[in-house]
């Protein structure tokens, strides 16, 4: 089965899965990402697809809390609807909150009405949950084409660090793919759909933690190299 049909499979699955307990939100602006980071400092940005899902990633947010470690959460229609609680608490705990469209679908080659369907109709679910605010894109699977940079309304975020975290589960590999690679302004792509990815993420942030890196959204990275995020440009890493 191919990673289309195991997310398909997914969602179906999570439906049969009881909710975790509701967090409570206030409003938010992306003012309220800002972050004042000494310039000695390495950052990375940890961002999160295809969630959230109601176990793992109430466990990464945990985790997160913990060390201090921000991140970007791109997420899944089918996903929210069965943990809003988790979307509110990520608002909350400040962390950024992306769109990957209502059902995760390729945006390529979509007519304007089915566009906005999967991305404008995402952005209405989460502004019911946390309010307005930016809300930027990431296409799934990173395929887009001009409409979608014409249509998306935000900035479209990718990634320069992927350790395909999906196809095995491999802990180990996963982090010494990471900490083996990364450099300043990185943005690192993974799967909050897998306690195996959730499990890496934490121990990368540990890792990297104790060599003087800091874990920040996406937006903030953005911010700290003196740029804003323009609608309609593709951003892989911030250097």
């Amino acid at each position: 089965m191919g990673r289309t049909g195991r997310f398909t499979v997914l969602c179906l699955m999570l439906t049969l899965l009881a909710a975790v307990r509701a967090y409570p939100v206030g409003e938010q602006s992306s003012a309220d990402l800002q972050v004042e980071v000494p310039r000695q400092e390495k950052l990375l940005a940890l961002t999160f697809d295809d969630g959230p899902h109601p176990e793992h990633t109430a466990v990464l947010l945990d985790g997160l809390r913990d060390r201090g470690a921000k991140a970007t959460f791109f997420l899944v229609g089918c996903q929210v609807e069965l943990a809003p609680e988790l979307v509110e608490r990520m608002a909350a705990e400040g962390h950024q909150i992306g769109v990957h469209t209502l059902d995760h679908v390729q945006v390529n080659g979509l007519s304007r009405k089915d566009f906005d369907g999967q991305v404008e109709g995402l952005r209405r679910v989460l502004y019911g949950l946390i309010g307005e605010r930016d809300l930027w894109l990431r296409p799934p699977y990173g395929i887009m084409d001009d409409n979608t940079l014409r249509w998306a309304d935000s900035p479209v975020m990718l990634w320069s660090v992927d350790p395909e975290d999906w196809k095995d589960g491999n802990v180990k590999r996963i982090v010494d793919h990471i900490t083996g690679q990364v450099r300043d302004g990185d943005v690192i792509l993974l799967h909050d759909i897998y306690p195996t990815s959730v499990e890496a993420a934490l121990q990368v942030v540990d890792k990297l933690g104790e060599e003087g890196w800091r874990f920040v959204t996406v937006e903030q990275l953005l911010q700290y190299k003196g740029r804003t995020g323009e609608v309609g440009q593709v951003y892989r890493a911030v250097r």
